[in-house]
């Protein structure tokens, strides 16, 4: 009884041993259906994320565009706010040859300005140093030269040339004039506006008549990039209609001070008042590509091209 017992264990072992298992798995016809229905799935959404994606970059691009016009223009304003004197067009064409970069035409004079500067802590008195105040002349330019530093739009950049903090007892600056210390001279170039007026002249003319001193040392310094370039197919310069006096109100007469074609940047200009308007047209399309043809204004992306202005009267104090 053992002994067939065994025997039949034995034969159902060797019967099991020879039954192959069959693997699982898929098919290649499944694995190709299953290949086009991801397909179908994911090909939507890969491009609805690359859509999402390039919306938030676009998007940011002409908010930070935005973002630097503004401060732009704050800069300007608060610098214009100490104004004494803003040419016109007619000024800036008779002083041209004497400010910086006279014979570069890539660099174009739009705002130019005489203002007061508080110096501190330079004037000695018995109880320790005091503040005062110096003549400056100020421009701002529209710069559409080539360079590898900056982008291929046009930017804003500032000169700014002053005088020295005069002192009986001070130091000579090259000059028969003594000064405070050598921190304190003028800078290479400058010359008061007042050696200009005589018994003849009114403020127009004398500040027309204005020379430099010597040669520059001062380069001018970029205030903002990406500032539109374009010259065909752009917004018109355009200023605001003049204003007729009231019992209240001066008469404002504007003066356009603007680039031959560019007008990313231009100015309107009512010297008797003191007052500028600035126009600031940005260009965010040169953030995202560096081609010059490709990044030219037009109708269609104007969005890519923030645009704002600012109106500032100077309250500078001049004293001749």
């Amino acid at each position: 009884m053992m002994m067939k017992t065994l025997k039949f264990i034995l034969r159902s072992q060797i019967k099991s041993s020879k039954v192959i298992p069959k693997s699982g798995g898929f098919t290649l016809i499944e694995l190709l259906v299953a290949l086009v229905i991801s397909f179908l799935i994911l090909t939507p959404l890969l491009g609805f994320m690359i859509s999402v994606m390039t919306t938030d970059r676009d998007e940011q691009v002409k908010a930070n565009s935005e973002e630097e016009i503004q401060t732009a223009l704050n800069y300007i304003s608060r610098d214009l706010q100490q104004a004494i004197y803003i040419y016109d067009q007619a000024g800036i064409t008779a002083i041209s040859s004497q400010l910086r970069y006279p014979s570069d035409a890539t660099k174009t004079p739009l705002l130019v300005f005489w203002k007061r500067d508080l110096v501190t802590n330079v004037v000695p008195t018995a109880s320790g140093n005091d503040d005062t105040f110096v003549y400056s002349l100020v421009a701002y330019y529209l710069d559409n030269s080539t360079s590898t530093t900056w982008s291929k739009a046009a930017r804003i950049s500032r000169w700014q040339i002053k005088d020295g903090v005069e002192s009986s007892s001070g130091v000579t600056c090259g000059g028969t004039k003594k000064y405070v210390n050598a921190d304190n001279c003028p800078t290479p170039g400058f010359a008061p506006f007042d050696d200009y007026f005589d018994g003849a002249d009114g403020l127009e003319a004398g500040m027309n008549k204005w020379k430099k001193s010597g040669t520059y040392t001062t380069d001018a310094t970029v205030l903002i990039d990406y500032v539109d370039q374009s010259t065909t197919s752009v917004p018109a310069a355009t200023c605001p209609a003049d204003i007729a006096a009231t019992t209240t109100t001066p008469a404002i007469t504007w003066s356009t001070i603007k680039p031959t074609s560019m007008t990313g940047f231009y100015v309107c200009v009512d010297k008797a008042n003191t007052t500028a308007q600035v126009f600031i047209r940005g260009n965010a399309m040169a953030r995202l590509d560096n081609d010059a043809e490709r990044i030219k204004y037009s109708d269609s992306k104007k969005s890519y091209f923030p645009a704002t202005n600012v109106r500032v009267q100077g309250r500078g104090f001049l004293y001749k």
